[in-house]
């Protein structure tokens, strides 16, 4: 099982740091475009393999995508990251060539490889991959869906009080600020709604800190976040690769599913070997479905910013 990450910068590295230590993978490439910064980031990895106990191999290279074939898994990640202030969306201009040369370019060594997309704005670059390179749908996969879960479930065990192991929740629709629904009506505290334990007040605050979790982390930080990033990213990567038709949301290319068409979006998918095995439909509220054409429609305006 080989993975390539492109871009060496804190999410890439971070993506590399959780898939070695959670030993699946025979070899992770780190490729980037200033010179040296790969290596650099690859040899400082590895000198922890003894500490951490992994044995996955990890190697960084300047921009020579001929070390990254035969490439089972490829994650893009490059890309300039958001300062304070900035939108995802505004970051269009510069990521659409990056994201649409390296698909490309990994593409051309590694022709069989399942791609995961983490450059912003998330959909539309994934979106772009899509439209870009024409490979089947299961073959492209937008990572924010997993991401904003996460931070979902941060928040709920925050206003639980609870640990984070008894929580559940999902977070579907664009991975934007105003995009994302949070799943709230959905969401349990081990089997039992959250509306058990929670004030319709409390319940809204979760909802709006998960929309701007990304913003409130970009506002302290100054950058991007990149260690939950790098963790969603491992989680993808380890249930294609070791084929555990696990759940996430992902952004996918939807042909009529959830009302939508001609779109990635974050919805429910399994993922095991062959990337996204099933788009899973799930009955969503009238104040969700709205909820999430709103979210679509403002992906499609992010989208016809793109020179496809």
């Amino acid at each position: 099982m080989k993975v390539t990450v492109v871009g060496a910068g804190a999410v890439g590295a971070s993506c590399a740091e959780y898939i070695a230590m959670k030993n699946f993978a025979s070899e992770v490439v780190l490729l980037d475009i200033k010179e040296g910064y790969a290596e650099g980031k690859a040899m400082d990895l590895m000198q922890t393999a003894s500490l951490n106990g992994f044995d996955t191999k990890i190697t960084g290279t300047t921009n020579d995508y001929s070390k990254t074939a035969g490439s089972d898994i490829a994650v893009i990640t490059s890309g300039i990251p958001r300062k304070p202030g900035m939108t995802r969306e505004e970051l269009i201009g510069i990521n659409a060539g990056i994201v649409k040369t390296v698909a490309t370019n990994l593409l051309e060594h590694s022709p069989n490889t399942i791609i995961i997309v983490v450059s912003n704005p998330m959909d539309t670059m994934t979106y772009l991959v899509h439209k870009a390179t024409g490979l089947p749908k299961n073959r492209i996969i937008g990572m924010g869906g997993a991401l904003d879960s996460a931070r979902f479930k941060y928040r709920l065990a925050e206003a639980l009080e609870a640990p984070i192991s008894d929580v559940d929740g999902m977070v579907i629709g664009g991975h934007s600020d105003v995009g994302m629904v949070p799943l709230i009506e959905h969401a349990t505290r081990n089997s039992v709604k959250v509306s058990e334990f929670l004030s319709e007040d409390k319940m809204q605050w979760v909802v709006e800190e998960t929309k701007v979790g990304g913003a409130t982390l970009t506002k302290l930080l100054g950058t991007s976040a990149w260690y939950a990033p790098g963790a969603a990213v491992s989680g993808l990567v380890q249930a294609i690769a070791c084929d555990q038709k696990k759940m996430y949301p992902c952004s996918t290319f939807l042909e009529g599913e959830y009302g939508l068409d001609d779109i990635c979006i974050g919805v429910p998918v399994l993922l095991g070997k062959n990337g996204i095995e099933k788009i899973v439909e799930i009955e969503l509220s009238d104040a969700e479905k709205a909820k999430m054409q709103e979210s679509a429609e403002g992906v499609k305006k992010t989208n016809g910013l793109l020179q496809l």
